[in-house]
C-alpha cells in the first residue's frame, strides 16, 4: 500500500512540474488567446460590396478564402436583392449560412423619403434575417429630419436597427458621422450609424474620434484605406494608404464594439480577393500588437 501511494505521489509531482513553466508564463496564455481569436473580440468580416461583381457562389468562396466569417450582404441582383421574392431572398441567404458565413447586416440600402419604399427595405432586411440594415437616403433629401422621422415607427415595428451610412464631402445628406448623429439622436435608439472610416476622414473628421463620440449608436463599420483626402474616393489596399488604422481599431476595442467591422474593399471589383486578403492581414497584424 505504501509503495502504491509513493508511486502515485511521484506521478503527480512529475505532472505538476511539467505544467509549472506554462502556469507561470502569462505570455503563453496570452499567445493561446490570440491564436484562438486573432481579431481580439471584434466581429471582423466583409461588406459584400467588396465582391459585388462576382456571382454569389464565387463571392462566398472569396470571403471564405480570406478566413473571415461575418458578412454584410449588399443588395445586388447577383447576391440577395430587393428585386428577389421573399423565398428567393431566404434561399440565397441560406447559401451564405450553409458555407459557415454569418450575415450581420444588409446594405447599403438606399431609401427614398417615402414610407412605402422604406417598408420595402425593412421587409428585405427581415427576409434576410439580419439585426441591422445599413442605409442612406436615395438621392438628395431636402428634409432629412422628416426622412429619419418616417423611419422611427418602422424600427419599432420590425425591431431592426438602422445604421445610416455617411459618404464623405460629396454627400449632400450625411457627409460625416456627426451629421447622422445630430438627427438620429432625436429618435429611437435603434436608429444609429454605419461609420465608413474612409469617407469620414475625407469629410475632415478623425474616424477614431467619431467612433468614441458616437459609440452609443454605432451599429456597423466599413473598414478600408484610402490614398488621398478630398472629394474623390481613392480606395487602396489596407496599409498602403493614409488612414491611421491602429487608432481606429484601438477605439473599437476601447468601446467594446460588438457590431460588424466589415472590410469594404472597393478597388479591383473583378478580382477583389487578393486586395481583401492583404487588407485583412494588415488589420490582423495591427491587432496582434494591441492589448
Amino acid at each position: 500500500m505504501n509503495t502504491f501511494s509513493r508511486r502515485d505521489w511521484l506521478k503527480m509531482s512529475a505532472l505538476s512540474a511539467a505544467a509549472l513553466p506554462f502556469a507561470v508564463l502569462p505570455e503563453f496564455a496570452a499567445a493561446q488567446t490570440a491564436a484562438a481569436d486573432p481579431w481580439k473580440g471584434l466581429k471582423v468580416g466583409v461588406a459584400t460590396y467588396t465582391v459585388r461583381e462576382l456571382p454569389i457562389e464565387q463571392a462566398i468562396q472569396g470571403v471564405k478564402r480570406v478566413g473571415l466569417k461575418y458578412v454584410s450582404i449588399k443588395n445586388v441582383k447577383n447576391h440577395v436583392d430587393l428585386s428577389h421574392t421573399p423565398e428567393e431572398r431566404k434561399a440565397r441567404t441560406k447559401m451564405f449560412l450553409d458555407a459557415g458565413l454569418v450575415p450581420l447586416s444588409v446594405g447599403n440600402v438606399g431609401m427614398k423619403n417615402d414610407e412605402a419604399d422604406m417598408r420595402r427595405a425593412f421587409e428585405y432586411a427581415r427576409d434576410v434575417g439580419v439585426p441591422t440594415m445599413v442605409c442612406s437616403p436615395n438621392g438628395k433629401i431636402d428634409d432629412l429630419d422628416l426622412w429619419v422621422k418616417r423611419l422611427d415607427p418602422l424600427v419599432k415595428e420590425f425591431n431592426i436597427k438602422l445604421a445610416i451610412h455617411n459618404h464623405g464631402p460629396e454627400d449632400k445628406n450625411f457627409p460625416s458621422p456627426y451629421d447622422v448623429m445630430k438627427i438620429a439622436e432625436k429618435y429611437d435608439k435603434r436608429i444609429g450609424l454605419c461609420i465608413d472610416v474612409g469617407h469620414t476622414a475625407r469629410a475632415g473628421v478623425d474616424p477614431a474620434e467619431s467612433i468614441l463620440k458616437c459609440k452609443e449608436r454605432l451599429y456597423d463599420v466599413h473598414m478600408k484605406d484610402i490614398y488621398a483626402l478630398g472629394d474623390k474616393n481613392t480606395p487602396i489596399e489596407g496599409g498602403r494608404g493614409i488612414l491611421n488604422t491602429k487608432t481606429i481599431l484601438a477605439a473599437l476595442m476601447k468601446i467594446k464594439y460588438q457590431g460588424l467591422v466589415g472590410f469594404e474593399y472597393e478597388k479591383d471589383g473583378k478580382d477583389p480577393v487578393p486586395g481583401l486578403a492583404e487588407s485583412a492581414g494588415y488589420v490582423k497584424g495591427i491587432l496582434a500588437g494591441l492589448k
